[in-house]
């Protein structure tokens, strides 16, 4: 687990592994599990693979809320469980309703991401951004205390997240992007689904232009 300080708010991330299944193929992932929060309360950011890790890292603190980018089984696999031994809510963009069904059954989320919407954990705002094409729900959480954006499998280091795939399309990705992550501040840390971390400056030659 690594942690960035920032005040009283810090990020952390654990490292899950699992596999991500897609389309009638299975591939071996670690992904990026994010804890946004102080001493007392976190909101976890994609629960993935393995809640006990995640519920270690919590380590006893209040989970305010269990907040899922988007709908692949490798970002929501481990947010039922989490969520049951936290009795915290999970939240998901209601485009991504027919990816959870298929890792969740009839157990939904408990409420809806929305674009514009403000989530708030240790004093610190969270504004939720729609930002399609990974997947048509995909979201990305902006905190602007801590200049860091969470962008799941959206936004990487290197350019786009994958569109190769159901649920995907490439030049909405790059709206996306384009008009919603390269318009935050250049020094804005990319928190991703998957590997290293960035910033939007560092991205923004790996995304077309329109």
């Amino acid at each position: 687990m690594t942690a960035a300080a920032a005040g009283s708010v810090r990020v952390e991330r654990v490292v899950t592994s699992g596999t991500f299944s897609l389309d009638g193929e299975t591939f071996d992932v670690d992904n990026n599990v994010w804890l946004i929060g102080d001493d007392t309360e976190v909101l976890v950011v994609d629960a993935a693979h393995d809640a006990p890790a995640i519920l270690a890292a919590v380590a006893g603190r209040r989970v305010v809320a269990v907040v899922c980018t988007h709908g692949h089984d490798d970002h929501i696999g481990a947010a039922v469980a989490l969520a049951g031994a936290s009795g915290a809510p999970v939240l998901l963009h209601p485009a991504e309703q027919e990816l959870w069904q298929t890792v969740h059954g009839d157990r939904k989320p408990d409420a809806e991401l929305a674009d514009g919407m403000r989530l708030s954990v240790a004093g610190a705002e969270v504004r939720v951004l729609h930002t399609p094409g990974h997947t048509w729900g995909s979201c990305s959480l902006y905190v602007p205390s801590l200049g860091a954006v969470f962008t799941g499998d959206t936004l990487f280091h290197g350019g786009p997240g994958a569109t190769g795939r159901s649920y995907s399309d490439a030049p909405t990705i790059v709206a996306s992007i384009r008009d919603r992550l390269l318009t935050l501040p250049d020094d804005t840390v990319v928190h991703t689904g998957h590997g290293a971390h960035t910033t939007v400056a560092a991205e923004r030659p790996h995304v077309p232009t329109a």
